[in-house]
């Protein structure tokens, strides 16, 4: 996996970090049981302070996405196959969907427009993990 990060993007990095992860999750590029590079091995790849990739790390951790400990290091705890989410993620999700809908809104992006784009990215995501489901896995 490549994770590609943008030092001059207004996105903080380590943000930047998590959302490449939970992307390369939902397209199957990372699944259950993956190992991601160890913190500091991560930090020198990409030039940026390892206490950066700590902090997307415990992101994904908080989110139920990855397991870390000392022995097997940052291992994928999820993915699409996983079976439904856990009682708190719905909540959560919905706030920041909301505040996404509510950002193109304010925009002025029709709502048409919205979820066709949501649709997109959507299909893009599952188009992998649904193929491999069809032919056994």
């Amino acid at each position: 996996m490549i994770l590609s990060i943008d030092l001059g993007s207004e996105v903080p990095i380590y943000q930047q970090l998590r959302d490449r992860v939970v992307e390369a999750i939902a397209s199957g590029e990372l699944r259950e049981g993956s190992r991601l590079p160890a913190v500091r091995q991560l930090g020198a790849d990409l030039g940026i302070n390892f206490h950066t990739v700590n902090k997307a790390y415990d992101l994904l951790r908080r989110e139920g996405l990855l397991r870390v400990n000392r022995k097997t290091g940052a291992v994928i705890q999820r993915d699409p196959g996983s079976g439904p989410p856990g009682p708190g993620f719905a909540p959560d999700w919905e706030t920041r969907l909301g505040t996404l809908l509510a950002e193109a809104v304010a925009h002025g992006v029709p709502a048409e427009e919205v979820l066709e784009r949501c649709r997109g990215r959507l299909t893009g995501f599952t188009a992998g993990t649904e193929e491999e489901a069809r032919s056994g896995g």
